[in-house]
């Protein structure tokens, strides 16, 4: 998601003895520094300052870019290194030209999973150029921030060499047929566990030695699933295999003789992983110790309840940025309560997600919007709960608060958040607006 503006790779130069310009060199690569990227040819049309009186010039330029991180997630922020390895320009005169003159800036163009350019630049520093030498290699560096998973290609674009030698001239070098070759790939994740295996049981009770059904669904078809009993944060020796179908279901009896367990979970692997994984789904021991001579066994029923939230408005309006300036729209969530009164040891998560922002002039993408997330346990909560990280909500989505599993969970909770949504300078006056979705699981 780099910035829209085009950015021209020029080279500037003049002389006391009168204008030199740039001429296309026919090789002289110069030796590239290590880089994950690979090296890529692309044709390039040239514009020498006009005060050199010299026609375009057509060339190749070898360029490489390298990146600070090939696995990204949503949100997170990649430096980028474009490097000219050969520029398609020499000095075509005798005159030497001395170091630290040239100032270049440029851009780099995403594909694949995410589209745009990244504005790059480099320092104002060079060796100096002989007389007919060539131009040597320099690094423009720039970031992005990621806000779509999966793969994102970047191709070297155009570039310029600002020179402040006698006279501030510039030279832009452009992509004759862009995109240039892809030069680097990243590899995206998203930052939103993506698990949805579940499971239910044919019955929340029963007692030692009963048999329940455990029904699941999402799990890796034809995986090898293990049921088993909780007693909450341990497993208990009861235990069963089943295999999930083609289509990721299944149905398997387990067998329930430990006392302490308080639910029941699915998973694939050697052992319990939540992301591999379903449930606990609550399941009790019944209490079939014989009563004493003379004695009553006195029984009552607690009620089960659900896992909901309310939310104290359905609008928020952010605060107004100026065109030109842009900058950060802020504003409040509006307060979620979130009530856990199922029991058991299932804990829970409120994840949230936004689409883009869009109005008369435009859109702004919905990777702008970042939240700081709070939580507060109502007294006498059995829970605990956690604010999520501080960061990019963006479409793929972001964890606002959540609640772990325990021996015994539930309670009341209160979650808001601040926003700010970071308007570009000149994004199109008007009114623009998204959708923030909240999804409690």
């Amino acid at each position: 998601m780099g910035s829209t503006l085009r950015r021209s790779a020029r080279w500037r130069w003049a002389s006391l003895l009168g204008a030199t310009a740039l001429a296309v060199t026919a090789g002289g690569a110069l030796a590239c520094p290590a880089a994950a990227g690979s090296n890529v040819d692309f044709a390039t049309h040239c514009i020498p300052p006009a005060i050199a009186g010299l026609p375009p010039i057509d060339g190749t330029t070898t360029a490489n870019i390298t990146v600070d991180d090939t696995s990204p997630e949503v949100g997170d922020t990649v430096t980028v290194t474009y490097t000219v390895v050969t520029a398609a320009a020499a000095n075509p005169t005798d005159l030497a030209l001395p170091a630290d003159i040239m100032t270049p800036t440029g851009k780099v163009t995403l594909g694949g999973a995410q589209n745009g350019s990244i504005t790059v630049a480099g320092p104002k520093k060079n060796p100096p150029v002989p007389g007919r030498g060539t131009f040597p290699s320099f690094s423009m560096t720039g970031t992005f921030t990621v806000t779509s998973p999966g793969a994102i290609t970047l191709s070297p674009g155009d570039y310029n060499i600002h020179t402040s030698y006698i006279l501030e001239l510039d030279t832009p070098c452009t992509v004759i047929d862009p995109p240039a070759p892809v030069s680097q790939t990243v590899t995206a994740t998203s930052g939103v566990p993506t698990n949805t295996r579940a499971i239910s049981l044919s019955s929340a009770s029963g007692d030692p030695g009963d048999s329940v059904t455990v029904s699941g669904s999402d799990f890796t078809p034809g995986a090898s699933v293990t049921l088993a009993g909780r007693s909450g944060a341990a497993q208990t020796a009861d235990t069963a295999t089943v295999t999930a179908n083609a289509q990721g279901s299944f149905s398997g009896s387990l067998v329930v003789n430990d006392p302490a367990t308080t639910g029941i979970v699915a998973y694939e692997g050697s052992a319990w992983n939540a992301d591999l994984g379903a449930g606990p789904a609550a399941y009790v021991v019944n209490d079939t110790t014989p009563v004493p001579d003379g004695s009553q066994r006195l029984t009552t029923t607690v009620k089960a309840g659900t896992l909901a939230m309310s939310q104290a408005g359905d609008s928020v309006a952010l605060s107004a940025v100026d065109f030109g300036e842009g900058g950060a729209s802020t504003g409040a969530l509006r307060t979620v309560t979130v009530k856990d009164f199922r029991g058991g040891p299932a804990g829970w998560s409120l994840t949230g997600k936004v689409t883009d922002f869009t109005g008369p002039g435009g859109r702004i993408d919905a990777g702008k919007l970042s939240w700081t997330p709070a939580c507060a346990t109502e007294t006498g909560s059995p829970s605990t709960c956690a604010a999520g990280s501080a960061g990019t909500v963006g479409a793929s989505g972001a964890t606002l608060a959540q609640a772990p599993d325990g021996t015994l969970t539930g309670g009341e909770f209160t979650v808001d958040a601040g926003l700010s949504l970071d308007v570009p300078a000149f994004t199109p006056p008007g009114a623009y607006s998204g959708v923030l979705t909240l999804t409690l699981t």
